[in-house]
């Protein structure tokens, strides 16, 4: 099975104490300026991913839907998580440069 880098940089962001998990805690720290990424399960429901989009759009923070809830909550050590903010700017860069490559393979195919 392949790795998943963009779960690996989420897996390594929490480690550091740079990620901010739940509803709550990503839009606190969203809103307090803290956070250079939010990311939320593809899954989620169609008011979370609103909300979250919006939100960002106001705060000017990059937003991506990615993976399930299970997913993004088994990379980070914890149960399922509709939501993340990424509170370093180098791991929201590695994030957003790795799910850019694979829009670029994506589209060359």
């Amino acid at each position: 099975m392949k790795r998943d880098k963009v779960l690996s940089l989420i897996g390594l962001a929490m480690k550091a104490g740079k990620c901010a998990s739940g509803e709550t805690m990503t839009e606190s720290e969203t809103k307090a300026g803290k956070a250079f990424l939010v990311i939320v399960a593809r899954d989620a429901s169609d008011n979370t991913k609103k909300k979250f989009r919006d939100m960002c759009k106001y705060y000017r923070v990059p937003i991506c839907f990615y993976g399930d809830k299970d997913t993004l909550g088994h990379a980070m050590g914890k149960e399922f998580r509709a939501s993340l903010a990424i509170l370093d700017e180098g791991f929201a860069e590695g994030i957003q440069t790795e799910l850019g490559n694979r829009e670029n393979i994506a589209l060359r195919r």
